[in-house]
């Protein structure tokens, strides 16, 4: 398993992009990519390699943009 900061180095654009296409604004895909990588350090040892890193990473982001709506209606 590679280091979180390669992980972050690696994906930390596509994940900023996905993220930026379902909100169309590009402080709040920041703020996200931050938060989301946060979260994947925090929940690393649930990772199984069942799925690419990258979609592990964008389901996270996608369940942190669904936290951040249900604080911000």
């Amino acid at each position: 398993m590679p280091s979180m900061e390669e992980v972050y180095k690696s994906h930390s654009k596509a994940v900023y992009r996905y993220i930026l296409s379902l909100t169309h604004n590009e402080e709040l895909a920041e703020e996200l990519t931050q938060e989301t990588f946060y979260q994947a350090i925090k929940s690393i040892d649930t990772f199984d390699g069942s799925c690419k890193i990258t979609t592990w990473l964008c389901s996270i982001a996608k369940n942190q943009l669904y936290s951040y709506y249900r604080k911000h209606p």
